[in-house]
C-alpha cells in the first residue's frame, strides 16, 4: 500500500505541528526518525530551545511512549504550548532560556498512538526495550517477555537492535543532554494507582543508583518549594523491576562515560484510578483506563502537570545551589536510605579511616 508523507488523523501530529509552525523563530525541529503503521508514515519529532551550549544543563521532556497513554504526550504538549504562547511577550522566559537547554519528544510512539496500542506498530514495548536484564525476579509477564509480539509488553528479539523509536530516543539524549554538567529528564506516562507517582531508576535491580544523594537534594527542594503536592516520589524497585527500561540504559551510559556529567531521569506515572473513581464508567472503555475521558478532569491534570514541568526546568537551570557536597552530600545519602531502602535492609556504607 502507498504511504502518505505523514498520517493526517492523528490529532497529536496534527497538533504539535501546528506548535512547530507558532514557536517556529524560537525553537529548532528536527525529524529524529520515521515509523510506518497501517500504510502511513509517521515522523519521529523533536523540537529544541533555549541556549545550545554544551556548559548549560538541560532537561528532556519525552511522552507518548505508550499508545494507549495519550495523556502523557499531551501533558508534554501542553508544556510546549505554555511556552511558545509566552515567547512573543515574555522577557523573563527569554533570560531563563539562555541559561538552559530545552528537549522535546512528545509522540515517541505515534504509530502506537494511531492504532491505540500500548506497543508500536511492531508489537514492542518501548519500555521494555533497552539492552538492560534485571539482576533479580521480574514479574511474570510484566517485567518483559520475549515470547510473542502479539503479548503484552514484548521486548523484541534477543540481540535485535533496539526499535526506531528507542533509538531515536536514546540518540537524542546522548547527542543533547549526556555530555552536559547536569541533564534531567521527565517521561510522562499514566498508569494503574490512585496516586500521581515519581519515580527514578533502577527498574532493572533494587540497588541504589550513584546519585541516589543528588536525588534526595531535588525531591527535598521539590517538596519545600510544593508543599502540598501530591506525588509520591520513590525508585521505581519499589514497585516492580523489568528488563529493557530505556532510561535505565541512558543512566547506565551516562555513568560509563567515566566524566563528572550528571543525568537525572525521572518517570511521571499519573495514577489513572484518579479519573475511574470520579467516572466508573471509564473501565468500559480502553482509552479510559489509561486517559481522563471528561474534559473538565483534563484540564485540571494540564494545570497540575504544567507546574511540574515547569519546576524542574527551574531546579535544572540553579542545579549548583541545590546539588550537595562534602558532608551534606553524606547526609543526603543517609536520609536517601532511610526514606527509600530501609525495608530492603541497604544501609550506608562506613567511611574508610586513612592509615
Amino acid at each position: 500500500m502507498p504511504t502518505s508523507p505523514a498520517s493526517p488523523d492523528l490529532p497529536e501530529l496534527i497538533e504539535l505541528q501546528r506548535l512547530m509552525e507558532e514557536g517556529g523563530p524560537y525553537m529548532e525541529a528536527r525529524v529524529v526518525g520515521e515509523v510506518q503503521a497501517g500504510g502511513r508514515r509517521f515522523p519521529l519529532h523533536a523540537l529544541l530551545m533555549g541556549n545550545p551550549d554544551p556548559s548549560v544543563p538541560a532537561v528532556g521532556f519525552f511522552g507518548g511512549v505508550h499508545g494507549l497513554e495519550r495523556i502523557g504526550a499531551e501533558v508534554v504538549m501542553a508544556y510546549i504550548r505554555n511556552l511558545v504562547s509566552r515567547l512573543p511577550w515574555d522577557l523573563v522566559l527569554h533570560q531563563h532560556l539562555q541559561q538552559v537547554r530545552l528537549v522535546f519528544m512528545p509522540l515517541v510512539n505515534p504509530g502506537g498512538l494511531w492504532r491505540g496500542t500500548r506497543a508500536n506498530p511492531r508489537g514492542v514495548d518501548l519500555m521494555r526495550n533497552a539492552p538492560v536484564d534485571a539482576t533479580q525476579a521480574v514479574p511474570f509477564m510484566l517485567g518483559g517477555q520475549r515470547v510473542s509480539a502479539g503479548l503484552p509488553w514484548y521486548r523484541g528479539a534477543a540481540k535485535a537492535p533496539m526499535e526506531i523509536e528507542s533509538a531515536a530516543l536514546c540518540k537524542l539524549v546522548e547527542d543533547e543532554m549526556l555530555g552536559r554538567r547536569f541533564s534531567l529528564a521527565i517521561d510522562c506516562h499514566s498508569g494503574f494507582g490512585v496516586q500521581d507517582r515519581i519515580w527514578f531508576p533502577f527498574a532493572h535491580t533494587a540497588e541504589p543508583i550513584r546519585h541516589l544523594p543528588e536525588m534526595h537534594a531535588l525531591s527535598t527542594i521539590f517538596e519545600a518549594t510544593h508543599s502540598h503536592h501530591p506525588y509520591l516520589l520513590e525508585p521505581q524497585s519499589r514497585q516492580y523491576l523489568t528488563h529493557g527500561d530505556l532510561w535505565d540504559h541512558l543512566y547506565l551510559r551516562s555513568c560509563a562515560r567515566g566524566d563528572d556529567n550528571m543525568f537525572l531521569p525521572l518517570t511521571l506515572e499519573m495514577g489513572s484510578w484518579l479519573w475511574i473513581k470520579k467516572n466508573p464508567r471509564q473501565l468500559f472503555s480502553r482509552q479510559g483506563i489509561f486517559n481522563p475521558l471528561i474534559a473538565h478532569r483534563q484540564r485540571r491534570v494540564m494545570r497540575r502537570h504544567i507546574a511540574l514541568l515547569e519546576f524542574f526546568t527551574r531546579a535544572a537551570t540553579g542545579f549548583e545551589r541545590w546539588l550537595p557536597v562534602g558532608a551534606d552530600r553524606e547526609r543526603h545519602q543517609a536520609l536517601a536510605l532511610q526514606r527509600w531502602y530501609a525495608d530492603a535492609g541497604v544501609k550506608p556504607k562506613k567511611k574508610k579511616k586513612s592509615a
